[in-house]
């Protein structure tokens, strides 16, 4: 590990886990406690990282980040039937500057992906997740990012990367891994049209606030494909976080429904890393306590993962074809897990990456609408950017 950039846990968080049933997460997780001695990091265990900086909030008025009552509310909890290696490992201060504190997140969590381990970060602006991204650069893979974020963070960025504007960076700056972004939550009067006219001119995903928690299994393919899933605690609502200062949004998401979508990420194949961020210290300890059973489910879901068989394997499958006017849809059902996947068109242009990814998740209802001569919206995106 790159421990130049990590400060160990609080000593008053190691003893708080201590103190608690000798069957609880306190007594499981190790917890990085002296500078010359890391707890080992196996391949298929979470890593919590906090990360204390939010520098480039747009509302920062200079006050410090603790995520020691996070911990605290964490290791009370009980595992449930999973025995998941938990490692907790430490801080990461702040920078000289917020781009020091970039290298750092990039270079810690490129590390912990290279042990076959997944990193949890947990930090204070969302533009951190841009450090995150860049952990991926000498990952030699694209990246399929998915936001939980009431807005899609693309403001001006004439005056450099903030909270609400760093995805201009992630989709722009070189070297570009970005192969696809889906939004999950969105509230449209926070958003301009001209940011959401963006997103479709891209073929990016963006789904209402509204039509998620109508159904809320529209999030399991997104996340399906995932590599990266950066959680903003304000899309959750504001009566769940504080007790009236800090957040405001009076619609969002609730506790129930954050944990869910914690679990989908976790139960997600290819999920490498998973942040939550926009903490700060005006949450009222529910929204602690909240935000560590999010934690608590996402590794759930990495207990429950479920390791597909390869589309070759006999009887591992069934296969649908969908024949329309311009293209056969082939659709694959698994008979394990009875997930569903659709193949995307052959790009053979030598510039293209996305040709890596030649299936697409989806579901029983994509491939039924399909079969009424209709193209779902996601398959039509995914289509038309493969072809470009």
């Amino acid at each position: 590990m790159t421990l130049d950039f990590l400060s160990p846990v609080a000593k008053e968080v190691v003893a708080h886990a201590k103190l608690q049933d000798k069957q609880s997460l306190g007594n499981v997780i190790s917890f990085y406690q002296k500078e010359s001695e890391f707890p080992e990091i196996k391949k298929g265990s979470v890593v919590i990282i906090g990360v204390l900086e939010n520098r480039n909030d747009i509302n920062y008025l200079g006050e410090k980040l603790s995520f020691n009552e996070f911990r605290k509310a964490f290791v009370e909890l009980f595992p449930g039937n999973w025995s998941a290696e938990i490692v907790d490992a430490g801080d990461i201060k702040p920078g000289e500057t917020v781009a020091d504190t970039y290298f750092a997140l990039k270079k810690v969590v490129e590390a912990v992906i290279k042990l076959g381990a997944i990193p949890f970060v947990l930090g204070g602006s969302q533009d951190l997740s841009y450090g995150m991204y860049r952990a991926y650069d000498n990952l030699d893979q694209m990246v399929n990012m998915v936001s939980v974020d009431a807005k899609f963070d693309l403001k001006d960025p004439s005056e450099g990367i903030k909270n609400n504007n760093y995805m201009n960076s992630i989709i722009v700056d070189e070297p570009n891994n970005l192969i696809n972004f889906s939004n999950i939550g969105f509230q449209t009067y926070y958003n301009s049209q001209e940011e959401i006219d963006l997103l479709e001119k891209l073929y990016f995903e963006a789904y209402r606030l509204g039509e998620v928690t109508n159904n809320l299994s529209l999030i399991e393919p997104l996340t399906r494909d995932a590599d990266l899933v950066s959680f903003d605690i304000a899309s959750i609502q504001a009566s769940e976080l504080s007790s009236g200062i800090g957040y405001r949004s009076p619609n969002g998401f609730t506790g129930k429904e954050a944990c869910a979508i914690a679990r989908y990420a976790g139960v997600s194949n290819t999920v490498s890393s998973f942040g939550v961020f926009e903490m700060n210290a005006k949450m009222s300890a529910s929204g602690v306590m909240l935000i560590a059973q999010m934690l608590w489910y996402f590794i759930e879901g990495v207990h429950c993962r479920i390791v597909e068989p390869s589309l070759s394997a006999d009887n591992a499958y069934k296969k649908y074809i969908v024949p329309s006017q311009d293209y056969d849809f082939v659709f694959y059902e698994s008979q394990i897990s009875n997930r569903w996947w659709v193949k995307l068109p052959d790009n053979e242009q030598e510039n293209n990456n996305i040709k890596k990814h030649s299936l697409l998740s989806c579901t029983q209802e994509d491939y039924l609408i399909a079969c009424d001569q209709q193209i779902p919206k996601r398959i039509y995106k995914a289509f038309r950017k493969n072809l470009i």
